[in-house]
């Protein structure tokens, strides 16, 4: 039997309910369990993906494609697990869910209901997914971490809440357990429990009971005051958990651990009762101490690396969440403290230096400086031309650059431009009649239709004949493939590719299965210059860094740097973080000539699977996705 933990907030959102639950995870973890994870996301969208950044944060990609909620990274990051988009549970899928159930005869002769009907197929969704196996073993999960978004009260959480309350008594007592977090706020130098009392209140008169309040504060919780939320919240003092600020997220787990959590939850749910493989412990003891080491390490760390961040979404850094999340991962694993300087790429261009030219000079002065400069994705026009500014003095000046999905597409119309020659090139996204559309709109997207439509999920890219000498390559541990996961809708027009390439300096060196896909591009005279059309930040992980994250990190900090974590990952200092069932690609037609003379299985390396069907105004006809104006209004 699964055991279930739910982790629920209240007082205000957004105060770390995704971190608790992933640290809740890692500590069970590190004692040999199996764990799963499940966030509930009680707004109507289907998923994340039609959502602008700056509305909800980043939009996280798993391997099959799903969208979902930027917790779900954490909760791979933190449980180094490959999740599925049901473990993203929104309110939109419930409903479509039970609508499409009523329509096809499921419930005849009922009148359907928010209860029981909603609250029902909420609950067997979640044990549904608790169930599937997430981290390579093909094991039943033992214990599943379930986290409900938003704050306890909000009316479009309630059917989730009497969900979980009728949850609880399927279950049984013994396998379900309740976390919920609540915010101390310091007033007058005083810790108040007040908002955290009637919090608690709420949540035992919609008839869930908290087992542990952790307690967000900014500083170490007083003794008086963990008696005090005892006090008034019927709860033990040791059922109260203190989780200040800390210098880095990573702390968190030891700090839960060091605070009882795992002895409480050994005898809350019976988890001694569960017979874990010696194996299993094994591992969670290595993971464990791995973990303590990296944080530990952490704090001893005086040397720096600078890198900038040159992108559209700088005012909620949450847009980017998993792209500093790889950065820090890469600057632990090279010994140094990431410095790291958000500048919005409109600020680069001309006309901010007539409205704003402190910003224009600030902007630029950072560039300037940097070690190293990442320009992440994005939709849109608006500050391109500011990031094409800043790949172009990149290339110049030899700092070390990485491209990703936008950033990897400006890279190729900078060199379009300045270096073939071809002044008019852009992307047909930004400029639809342009003269020269050197990027252009996937030919089998829907051009109608934008939710769930980009080419998405986990995808392979060849590297090509005689790119062994690759510095990209190498840190993939000189692999023939390289998986990771993509979201776009534009690509790299093949018909330009040749004249791209005939430049000396500019190689694609990795391509999809077909060939067709450019998918990763490499200066050969420059120190660090790469792009990915690809998004490696959702598959990097604290203690195995994303390799091109890597080799920017090592490259900022000197080619001496590079030269050993290359070195490194080249004798196994890089994993594959893909299970082995997710590396396959569906059959799909060719759409050049040259495609057509390529085995899309390319000679036995990659896996093919079903049949997609071409006609694309019937694709468009199949969709559920949700139609929206335009992302670049994001």
């Amino acid at each position: 039997m699964v055991k279930y933990i739910l982790v629920c907030g209240g007082v205000i959102s957004g105060i770390g309910k995704g971190v608790i639950a992933s640290s809740t995870g890692l500590t069970l973890k590190a004692a040999g369990l199996k764990v799963t994870a499940i966030k509930i996301d009680p707004y109507m969208n289907i998923d994340a993906g039609t959502m602008a950044p700056t509305e909800h944060g980043e939009v996280y990609v798993l391997n099959d494609g799903g969208e979902t909620d930027l917790d779900l990274g954490n909760y791979e990051r933190y449980l180094d697990v490959s999740l599925n988009r049901d473990n993203n549970v929104t309110t939109g899928k419930v409903y479509q869910h039970v609508i499409d159930r009523e329509r096809k005869g499921d419930y005849l002769g009922k009148t359907v209901q928010i209860i029981p009907h909603l609250t029902n197929a909420i609950q067997d969704w979640i044990e549904r997914v608790s169930k599937i196996p997430v981290d390579g073993t093909g094991e039943e999960p033992d214990v599943c971490i379930i986290e409900l978004g938003g704050t306890v009260g909000d009316i479009e959480s309630m059917p989730f809440v009497e969900a979980m309350r009728q949850f609880q008594f399927r279950v049984g007592h013994e396998n379900f357990a309740l976390i919920y977090v609540s915010l101390i706020p310091v007033v007058g130098g005083e810790q108040k429990t007040k908002p955290t009392q009637a919090g608690v209140r709420d949540l035992r008169g919609l008839g869930l009971l908290p087992d542990l309040i952790a307690c967000r504060c900014t500083d170490t919780l007083l003794t008086a005051t963990m008696e005090k939320v005892s006090m008034f919240c019927h709860v033990s003092p040791k059922q109260v958990l203190g989780v200040h600020n800390v210098s880095s997220t990573y702390h968190v787990p030891l700090l839960l651990q060091q605070q009882g959590m795992l002895d409480y939850f050994k005898k809350r749910l019976n988890l001694d009762e569960i017979i874990i493989k010696d194996k299993f412990k094994k591992k969670g003891e290595e993971f464990m101490g791995r973990w303590r080491s990296l944080t530990s390490g952490q704090e001893r760390l005086f040397d720096t690396v600078s890198i900038v961040l040159v992108g559209k979404y700088t005012t909620l850094e949450d847009s980017y969440m998993s792209v500093v999340k790889a950065l820090e991962h890469a600057a632990m694993r090279c010994g140094r403290k990431l410095e790291l300087q958000w500048v919005d790429s409109s600020d680069l261009e001309p006309p901010t230096q007539t409205t704003n030219p402190v910003k224009f000079h600030d902007a630029w002065s950072a560039v300037c400086s940097a070690k190293g400069i990442i320009v992440p994705g994005g939709f849109g026009h608006r500050g391109t031309e500011g990031m094409i500014a800043a790949v172009k003095w990149a290339r110049e000046q030899k700092v070390p650059f990485l491209g990703i999905c936008l950033g990897f597409q400006v890279a190729v119309i900078e060199w379009a431009r300045n270096v073939c020659g071809l002044e008019d090139a852009n992307s047909a996204e930004l400029v639809p009649d342009v003269k020269h559309p050197v990027i252009c709109f996937m030919p089998e997207i829907s051009k109608t239709h934008m939710g769930g439509t980009m080419r998405l999920g986990l995808r392979p890219t060849i590297f090509q004949d005689k790119t062994e000498s690759s510095k990209l390559r190498k840190l993939y541990g000189s692999r023939e493939v390289a998986w990771e996961r993509h979201r776009h809708r534009y690509e790299v027009e093949p018909k330009y590719v040749d004249e791209l390439e005939s430049k000396a300096g500019l190689r694609f060196i990795g391509k999809d299965e077909r060939g067709e896909r450019m998918q990763m591009l490499e200066l050969d005279e420059h120190p660090y210059f790469i792009g990915l059309q690809a998004h490696p930040e959702f598959c990097s992980r604290p203690l195995n860094p994303s390799p091109p994250f890597l080799g920017l990190i090592a490259a900022a900090c000197g080619l001496d740097e590079l030269e050993l974590q290359i070195k490194n990952n080249e004798n196994g200092g890089y994993v594959d973080p893909h299970p082995e069932e997710d590396k396959s690609v569906p059959e799909s037609e060719a759409y050049t000539e040259k495609g057509k003379s390529i085995k899309q299985s390319n000679n036995g390396i990659i896996k093919v699977k079903g049949q997609v069907n071409g006609n694309l105004d019937e694709k468009e006809q199949q969709l559920n996705g949700v139609t929206v104006a335009s992302e670049g209004q994001a």
